[in-house]
């Protein structure tokens, strides 16, 4: 009794999402300077000084926290109305994701997981969204099987940018089937 307690104890994260503002501008600035940051997002300079104070209606960016303790980043878009048309032709249905845990000590634990269970929950409780996007570069094999993981198929190799990227979906049958 005692070690099945202590395994689900063990497995049992609890990670809380707030809204992401303008106080955390220095935190997601030393983010952005992490290796394994850059490593997987090289080309980006997401504007946090302007992005932060700017409230828009087809995005919702997301400070993750463990015990209080901010772990890591998630944005959630509408592709078909975001401003740069980063995603091209999408249709209304689609949502993308993007997501990073901000230090090296807090990888491998689950973190990532659970952020996405959160953000994949709030893009499919819109009962017309349909599908999830997401684009970790071509060279990231380790973030490629992390989306397999949680259901997501390849689509194609495509270049955004200067960046080199696999293109995943994650249908709301395949959620619904994993969940």
């Amino acid at each position: 009794m005692i070690c099945i307690l202590f395994c689900f104890l063990y497995f049992c994260i609890m990670i809380v999402l707030r809204a992401a503002d303008l106080g955390d501008l220095s935190l997601l600035q030393s983010w952005d300077e992490e290796p394994h940051v850059l490593e997987s997002d090289p080309n980006d300079d997401w504007g946090w000084e302007t992005e932060l104070g700017r409230s828009v209606d087809w995005r919702e960016q997301w400070i993750a926290e463990k015990d209080g303790r901010p772990i890591g980043f998630m944005q959630i878009i509408d592709p078909y109305l975001e401003d740069s048309h980063y995603w091209g032709e999408v249709s209304r249905d689609v949502r993308a994701i993007d997501i990073w845990i901000g230090n090296v000590s807090d990888l491998g634990k689950g973190y990532g997981t659970e952020m996405m269970r959160l953000a994949l929950d709030r893009c499919f409780l819109q009962d017309h969204v349909t599908s999830v996007l997401i684009d970790p570069l071509a060279s990231n094999v380790r973030a490629h099987r992390f989306y397999e993981r949680l259901g997501f198929k390849f689509q194609e190799r495509r270049t955004f940018g200067l960046d080199d990227c696999y293109v995943f979906r994650l249908d709301r049958a395949d959620w619904k089937r994993k969940a």
